[in-house]
C-alpha cells in the first residue's frame, strides 16, 4: 500500500486561501521516502554503522594489433576497495540563474512534493512527482529472484544512501531581482493552479545579486539585469560569491553545497596562454579582471576554492584549462557540460542504433525552435555557437567506433592528420516566442543501406523544456553529493600505509545527463547513452561489491 496524504489546506497560513483538492491521494512512488536499504551478503562487502566497504575487481582487456593484422588480447584485473559513507550529508543546492525557468521549476517541484500539494488540471487532479529523474523514477537490475527466476529490479535511489530531493536546501543567484513567485509566473512553465498554491511559499525566496558581464551573453538580456554585484573588479566578485556560499552553509547548517550553473548560455571564452591556461594564470587573470574571464568561470572557481561540487548545465566552455587544473589541485568535483534533455538524448540513442546495426549515417539535420528565455538568448550568434558545438559532438564516439562504415582519421608521414569520415551534421535553433517553454525539435537521419540504398528517418519531438531539464538538475545534484562520500584504494594495500582517495575531480560518471561530457584528460568521451547508463549502474554495484551483470543470461542458453 502506498503512503497517502490528506490535503485540505495550503501549508502556508498566509497563503491565498485556495486549497488542494479535498481528498486523499497516494503519494507518488517517485516522491515517497523508502527506508529499505540493500544488504549484500558476501565476503567482499562489510557494513559498519558509518560505512559500506566493498572489494571490487575492475576487469578489462588490453588489445594490440600487430603488423600482420593479428589482434592480441590480454585480460586485465585491478582490485580496489571502495568505501561509501552511509550518513547522507545535509545538502544545499545553490543555482546560478535561480530565477530562470529551470530554477523556478526545480523550486516549485520540490515544494509541491515536500508539502504534497495537489492541483487541478483539465485532465483532473494532479499528484506531485519526480517523473523524468533517473535517480527517483528509474530502476536497475540488481539480480534474480530465486523463487521465480525473474529479474529483480530496484529504484536507483534505493541502492545506495542518497539525499531525497525534498530535503535539499535551496538558494542561489540571479541577475534579475524578481522573487521566486514572480519569476515562476514569468516563466509560464507550470499549471496555474499549482503556481497559485506554491506562490506563497516562494514569495520570500529572493535570489542573491549575481555577476553580469554583457560581453558574454546576448544583449537582449540587459533588461533583466537589475540585481548585480556592483563594480567591475572580478576578484571582488569572486570573493563575494565565495562569501555567499559560506554564509548559505552557515545559516542553514549545511554539510555540502552543490553549485549549479543553470543561467544563460555564454559565448565561448578564448583560451589564451598566460591568462586561463593554468590555475595560477587563471587566478591572476581574475585578480586583474581580464576581459576573457566569464561569469560562469568565476562561479566555478569560487565553488572549487570552497570545496563545493560545481556543475555546468550550459554549453559554454566554463571549464577552461586553468579551471580544470584548479579542481585537480583542490580535489574539488566538477561536471559538465550542458543538460541533455530531449533531442540530443534521442540522437545519441539513434546514432548508436544505426551504427550498431551496420547502417551508415550520411547526414543528420537537427532543427529546433522554442520561445523561452533560453531561446531568446540563443538567438544571438555567439551564444548559439556554444550550443551548436555541444549538440554536434554527440555522435562522434559512435562514428569512430565503426571503421567499417566510416574511414578513420590517419596520420601521414609528415605527421599531418587527415580527418576521418563523418556524417554531415547541422544544427539550427530559432526563437519563436509564441511557443514558450514548449520546444519543437525536428530531426532527419539520412543513411546508406546495402547495395547503394537509402533510408531517411524523420522525428518530430515536442517537449516542455524546463520539465525535462529540472529532473536532471536534481539527478546531478543528488549524485554529486553521493560521490563526495565515496573513496577508494587498491585492495591489496596495507591499510596502515595507503589512505583512501576521493574520486577524480571530473565526474564523468554524470555523463548520462550531459550533452558534452567533460572527461579526465587523455581519455575518450563516451556519448553512447546505453554505455553512460551502464557506467552508473556498474559503479553503484561496485560500491556494494557486486559484479556488473551482463545480458549473456547463460543459464537460459545452456542445458
Amino acid at each position: 500500500m502506498s503512503p497517502t496524504a490528506h490535503l485540505n489546506g495550503n501549508p502556508d497560513p498566509n497563503g491565498s486561501g485556495y486549497v488542494s483538492p479535498n481528498r486523499e491521494f497516494d503519494i507518488h512512488p517517485t516522491s515517497a521516502h523508502r527506508g529499505s536499504p540493500v544488504v549484500v551478503h558476501s565476503p567482499n562487502t562489510t557494513y559498519t554503522e558509518d560505512h559500506i566497504t566493498a572489494k571490487f575487481e575492475n576487469r578489462g582487456a588490453d588489445c594490440v594489433k600487430d603488423e600482420n593484422g593479428v589482434v592480441h588480447v590480454t585480460p586485465s584485473v585491478t582490485s580496489y576497495e571502495i568505501q561509501t559513507a552511509r550518513k547522507v550529508a545535509k545538502t544545499g543546492l545553490m543555482m546560478v540563474g535561480w530565477g530562470g525557468n529551470n530554477g523556478t521549476t526545480v523550486t516549485a517541484t520540490i515544494l509541491a512534493n515536500r508539502h504534497q500539494i495537489h492541483w487541478n488540471t483539465k485532465r483532473g487532479p494532479q499528484t506531485p512527482n519526480y517523473i523524468g529523474s533517473l535517480v527517483r523514477a528509474s530502476t536497475m537490475r540488481l539480480g534474480t529472484d530465486p523463487a521465480t527466476g525473474k529479474d529483480f529490479s530496484l529504484p536507483l535511489s534505493d541502492v545506495l544512501p542518497m539525499v531525497h530531493p525534498n530535503e535539499l536546501v535551496l538558494g542561489g543567484w540571479d541577475i534579475s531581482s524578481l522573487p521566486l513567485d514572480a519569476a515562476m509566473r514569468r516563466a509560464e512553465v507550470l499549471d496555474y493552479d499549482l503556481q497559485r498554491q506554491v506562490a506563497p511559499l516562494m514569495a520570500g525566496m529572493k535570489p542573491l545579486p549575481s555577476i553580469y558581464y554583457p560581453d558574454f551573453i546576448a544583449a537582449n538580456q540587459e533588461e533583466r539585469a537589475d540585481n548585480l554585484i556592483p563594480g567591475e573588479d572580478k576578484q571582488a566578485h569572486l570573493d563575494r560569491i565565495r562569501n555567499d556560499i559560506r554564509e548559505f552553509k552557515k545559516q542553514n547548517a549545511i554539510d555540502t553545497v552543490v553549485v549549479f550553473w543553470t543561467a544563460n548560455t555564454e559565448r565561448y571564452a578564448e583560451i589564451i596562454p598566460g591568462v586561463n591556461d593554468t590555475s595560477a594564470n587563471l587566478l591572476r587573470a581574475i585578480a586583474s579582471s581580464h576581459p576573457e574571464i566569464s561569469p560562469s568561470t568565476v562561479f566555478a572557481v569560487a565553488a572549487i576554492l570552497e570545496g563545493c561540487p560545481f556543475v555546468n548545465g550550459a554549453p559554454q566552455n566554463t571549464f577552461v584549462p586553468g579551471a580544470i587544473e584548479l579542481a585537480q589541485e583542490h580535489k574539488s568535483f566538477i561536471a559538465g557540460d550542458d543538460l541533455k534533455t530531449g533531442q540530443t538524448k534521442v540522437k545519441s540513442v539513434l546514432a548508436e542504433f544505426l551504427t550498431g546495426a551496420g547502417i551508415k549515417m550520411l547526414s543528420i539535420a537537427s532543427y529546433n525552435h522554442l520561445g523561452n528565455n533560453d531561446g531568446r538568448n540563443l538567438s544571438a550568434d555567439r551564444q548559439f555557437k556554444s550550443k551548436e558545438i555541444s549538440k554536434r559532438s554527440v555522435v562522434d564516439d559512435m562514428v569512430e567506433s565503426n571503421p567499417l562504415l566510416f574511414k578513420p582519421a590517419i596520420k601521414t608521414p609528415g605527421s599531418k592528420v587527415v580527418e576521418g569520415e563523418h556524417p554531415d551534421h547541422i544544427v539550427v535553433i530559432k526563437y519563436v516566442p509564441a511557443v514558450g517553454d514548449s520546444k519543437r525539435a525536428i530531426d532527419e537521419y539520412h543513411s546508406e543501406l546495402m547495395m547503394g540504398g537509402r533510408n531517411t528517418l524523420n522525428i518530430f519531438n515536442e517537449c516542455e523544456d524546463s520539465l525535462l531539464a529540472s529532473p536532471l538538475i536534481l539527478d546531478l545534484t543528488i549524485l554529486a553529493e553521493l560521490f563526495t562520500r565515496v573513496v577508494y584504494r587498491p585492495a591489496s594495500a596495507d591499510a596502515s600505509v595507503v589512505e583512501y582517495k576521493p574520486l577524480y575531480p571530473i565526474l564523468s560518471l554524470l555523463s548520462y545527463m550531459l550533452k558534452a561530457p567533460l572527461v579526465k584528460p587523455g581519455h575518450d568521451v563516451v556519448n553512447s547513452l546505453g554505455r553512460q547508463r551502464n557506467a552508473i549502474e556498474g559503479f553503484f554495484k561496485a560500491c556494494l561489491g557486486l559484479e556488473n551483470l551482463g545480458d549473456v543470461l547463460l543459464e537460459s542458453r545452456i542445458w
